[in-house]
């Protein structure tokens, strides 16, 4: 009778010990590394009307940035941004200027690529 006992609470504690789910992925607890950073960069191109920017910083715990990009309506957008563990992402959008639309329409004003033609470095001895 004891081997019996003793048999149940073997099964018991071998079916206690596995995973819940013996087929699923491996459950991994993310750890970043607490490392401060801060970055800026902007592009303002004024043939192709292109104007955005981003600036971020971080303590290693709270990241703060914005982001502006000027809109096809002449408007500039402004995002500013908060996100940690905590809060999560936090965002205030804002728009400086007045939209502005044209009063006549038209097909779209597009700049065509510069035709690139590589000239062949390599031909085969007979072959033209």
């Amino acid at each position: 009778m004891s081997y019996k006992v003793a048999l149940v609470l073997v099964v018991v504690g071998v079916a206690l010990a596995l995973p819940e789910d013996l087929y699923g992925a491996p459950q991994h607890k993310q750890v970043y590394a607490e490392i401060p950073y801060n970055f800026a960069y902007g592009v303002k191109d004024e043939y192709k009307g292109t104007d955005f920017s981003q600036n971020e910083e971080s303590d290693g715990k709270v990241v703060k940035g914005s982001y502006t990009v000027q809109l096809p309506d002449g408007r500039k957008q402004t995002v500013t941004y908060v996100a940690d563990d905590y809060g999560g992402y936090r965002a205030e959008v804002s728009y400086y200027g007045e939209a502005q639309y044209p009063k006549e329409y038209g097909p779209p004003i597009t700049f065509k690529p510069a035709v690139y033609k590589p000239q062949p470095t390599y031909q085969q001895p007979g072959y033209q």
